[in-house]
């Protein structure tokens, strides 16, 4: 059994190992890269990644990068291509196909398959002059110089290096298309992520009455409102002129200090002027940040600076922003 101490320098020099790998790796990107880039982005079909082995998780991986930043994908398998799959590729897709040594049987045996029905061939491989990087039309290199495997047989910073490949395919793709947030949002419209990029405070509050009182509301005026809005605030308003809030917490904060006359106060006594306030069309997670840069649970709704509603925190946190 290995010491605490031991256990820790095998995880550091695996980091490293692979660290080291992929600086070197910086260095060997050149043209293959950039030819690579512009074949995808001039292709009218998709990228059909393939591989097989470690290489095979590595593309699959790739596959999920490329879907989900604009560029449309399909894995297949290089062992099942050859017993059917091959149907997958159509005329306009371009094969991407990754494998370390690029000589494994499969691959060679599916490298003129590709061949025959005319489609670009590109590849990630450890060794330009194996017969993968001899036969692709652009081949980038991912040669390592040991692995980070203590025998130095496993898969480590080769595979560490595959994928870090399909990212800088996918981030060139992404900036050469101008890909934005919003486009991102549209492939990730589920979970934590794609609520982050696409829920808008009107989600929450739509159609949501919300408590006001007036300038001159009296203290059981305030605790009615406040109660019946849920929301732990009420606002204040002078007609259609936002005035304030008044939270439970300032309640209890005055009622803590005893600062005021509460039996003969108003709320504009109460009142936080110049509240902090979100729109309509604001997304939720800016609103959740504004709460959470200045310590409060509710933000005023305006639309066109006219109060709409009262955001809680809670109603935020529901949906799974953290």
């Amino acid at each position: 059994m290995k010491t605490s101490d031991q256990l820790l320098k095998i995880g550091t020099r695996t980091l490293l190992m692979e660290a080291e790998a992929l600086r070197h790796a910086s260095g060997l990107l050149g043209e293959s890269f950039i030819k690579s880039v512009e074949c995808i982005l001039k292709s009218q079909g998709r990228v059909i990644v393939t591989g097989i082995g470690k290489s095979a998780i590595v593309g699959q991986k790739i596959v999920a990068t490329f879907n989900s930043t604009g560029t449309p994908s399909i894995f297949m398998h290089a062992a099942d291509a050859i017993h059917g799959d091959l149907g997958i590729i159509q005329k306009q897709d371009i094969v991407l196909c990754i494998s370390n040594s690029g000589s494994t049987a499969e691959i060679k045996a599916l490298i003129p398959l590709v061949k025959n029905l005319g489609n670009t061939i590109l590849s990630i491989t450890g060794n330009l002059q194996s017969y993968l990087g001899i036969h692709s039309d652009w081949a980038i290199s991912s040669y390592v110089e040991k692995e980070a495997c203590t025998i130095n047989l496993a898969p480590t910073s080769s595979t560490t290096v595959q994928m870090a490949l399909g990212d800088a395919l996918a981030n060139a793709l992404m900036e050469s298309k101008g890909f934005k947030a919003e486009d991102f949002a549209q492939f990730h419209p589920g979970g934590s992520l794609g609520k982050a990029l696409l829920l808008k405070v009107s989600d929450l509050v739509k159609n949501q009455a919300f408590p006001t009182v007036g300038p001159d509301s009296n203290l059981a005026e305030i605790v009615v409102g406040i109660s019946s809005g849920r929301k732990g605030a009420v606002v204040v308003m002078d007609g259609s002129k936002l005035i304030g809030i008044i939270t439970d917490g300032d309640l209890r904060r005055y009622l803590g200090e005893g600062g005021l006359e509460l039996k003969n106060c108003k709320a504009i006594d109460l009142a936080s002027k110049n509240p902090k306030t979100t729109s309509l069309d604001s997304l939720a997670i800016e609103a959740l940040n504004t709460m959470k840069s200045n310590k409060i649970n509710q933000l005023i709704v305006v639309d066109n600076q006219t109060p709409a509603g009262i955001l809680h925190i809670q109603e935020i946190l529901s949906e799974g922003l953290l």
